[in-house]
């Protein structure tokens, strides 16, 4: 790899991580830049976002806990469903040719997007 590519990299590694900070996700933004610059295949890229995903998430965790901004009544249901789809994820996503995963991916994020730009009268800022 060039130095461009590593520059390309160590940026989206940056925005990936101030998107997950904020709670959205950074693998909308990490999974398409690996597969573009690096060239690893789909699985490897989603297994590295998924890896990369434990640090960057335990930072923001630790700091939104101390914000209290966190309830853990609602979060303890999602995250024990969250692992069972998880697990069921990942087994189906593993017997899935990188072609088919990775046009499934790109269609979420397609459909993610056209969600957001067509969504209507909500304002969730402070809720």
């Amino acid at each position: 790899m060039n130095n461009w590519n590593w520059i390309v990299l160590f940026l989206a590694g940056l925005a990936s991580g101030i998107i997950s900070g904020m709670g959205m996700g950074g693998g909308a933004v990490l999974i398409p830049v690996l597969v573009l610059v690096a060239n690893p295949g789909q699985h490897i890229a989603q297994s590295v976002n998924l890896l990369y995903f434990i640090p960057t998430a335990v930072v923001a965790l630790v700091i939104h806990i101390r914000n209290k901004s966190i309830d853990f009544g609602m979060a303890v249901p999602i995250i024990a469903f969250g692992l069972a789809g998880a697990l069921a994820g990942s087994w189906i996503a593993a017997s899935m040719e990188a072609g088919l995963l990775r046009k499934i991916f790109g269609g979420f994020l397609l459909a993610m997007s056209v969600y957001e730009m067509f969504r209507k009268g909500r304002n969730d800022a402070g809720k």
